[in-house]
């Protein structure tokens, strides 16, 4: 990946961000409630772990048909999806609690998904949240020679066919998180001295990688080898599905969000300058969808919410419906965009049609 500073404008003589940073913070001050998570996020963490983790257990301790085994697989993927997209990425960002230590330990959640806190939060927080739909720089454009998530990136033959297989591919994203990905992404991290805060120590860094994937494996293979009577590639396969589940899920999500027509992908000029201030590039590279529809608000973690989000990535998703409404008339008010796709069907429809546009031979495409 380049290695290239990047720098934002500092020209927002409309001061866009400093108006709606205080009336956003105005909103709680006078409602008098905290940016963090509430008893709704609590009562969703108990309902998500328990999606995830109580048809692991029925697995585990009852002898159940096969059929009944690989529908409880696919309620553990959604499941891990929804722990993933409502606690652990609530914790990661330090928005689930005021406490330092509870958002530690819902962060931490990430373990039993197959993921790592130091290389996610580098990814996520450091790397997206930063440089969001910079090609080169954001790693969630990233997808290897296979899939080609931005019009900057190198074209290949059969990208002209990546609408039809790419969500093949979604499944996925979390089964690499447990094989390869994270071994990868540490090397590549710690060689570049990137952290969330303080570069942890290498050792320690990676003994935590190799330990808990241990655990991991240990989880949710060897136990259910050892007390449920099937055959292990049955365990194997209820793995894979579990993974492939939350796989696509997740993909979906997050593309919806910057892999759309909407979303803009610029480049920064040969200073490495990029064109906007960093909030304002929130506004053009970030789309929300389906925000009017309970159970996309409910499930998704505001992940729907992606405006707001990447604006104010330390408040808790359960607040980003009351403040969209202030995002949204502070754009207007400074002539900015506010990206949204109405429902989610629409925001998929684009996904797919731009991946398509994307597999265009790019001659053809912006000549």
């Amino acid at each position: 990946m380049e290695q290239k500073t990047i720098r934002f404008s500092r020209k927002d003589s409309a001061q866009f961000f400093r108006t709606l940073n205080k009336r956003v913070n105005d909103y709680f001050k006078e409602n008098k409630i905290k940016k963090t998570g509430n008893w709704q996020l609590h009562l969703k963490a108990v309902v998500m772990f328990a999606i995830f983790l109580t048809p692991y257990f029925l697995i585990l301790t009852l002898n159940l048909p096969n059929w009944a085994n690989l529908l409880l697989t696919i309620v553990m993927g959604v499941g891990m999806a929804g722990v993933g997209m409502n606690v652990m990425h609530d914790g990661n960002h330090g928005s689930y609690s005021n406490k330092k230590w509870v958002n530690k330990l819902m962060g931490s959640s990430i373990y039993i998904l197959a993921g790592n806190v130091y290389n996610w939060q580098v990814q996520h927080n450091v790397l997206h949240h930063t440089y969001t739909n910079i090609h080169e720089h954001d790693e969630d454009l990233e997808a290897g020679r296979i899939l080609r998530f931005s019009k900057h990136a190198k074209w290949h033959r059969f990208h002209r066919f990546q609408h039809f297989y790419s969500v093949f591919l979604y499944g996925l994203l979390t089964f690499n998180w447990a094989i390869t990905t994270d071994f990868q992404q540490m090397y590549r991290y710690m060689k570049r001295k990137l952290a969330y805060g303080k570069l942890p120590n290498p050792v320690m860094n990676w003994s935590t990688l190799v330990i808990t994937k241990v655990l991991y494996v240990t989880i949710w293979i060897v136990l259910p080898l050892i007390f449920v009577d099937v055959a292990w590639w049955k365990v194997l396969i209820g793995f894979f599905i579990m993974h492939y589940v939350a796989g696509v899920i997740l993909s979906v999500v997050f593309q919806l969000a910057h892999v759309v027509d909407e979303a803009d992908t610029p480049l920064p000029d040969n200073s490495g300058t990029m064109k906007n201030t960093w909030a304002i590039h929130q506004l053009f590279t970030t789309v929300n969808f389906g925000t009017k529809n309970r159970i996309v608000n409910w499930f998704t973690g505001g992940l729907n919410h992606q405006v707001e989000h990447h604006i104010f990535p330390n408040i808790s998703h359960v607040h980003y419906t009351k403040i969209s409404k202030i995002v949204k008339e502070t754009a207007k008010e400074f002539n900015l965009p506010y990206n949204e796709y109405k429902t989610t069907r629409k925001a998929i429809i684009s996904h797919f049609k731009h991946l398509k546009e994307l597999g265009k031979r790019p001659t053809l495409q912006y000549q």
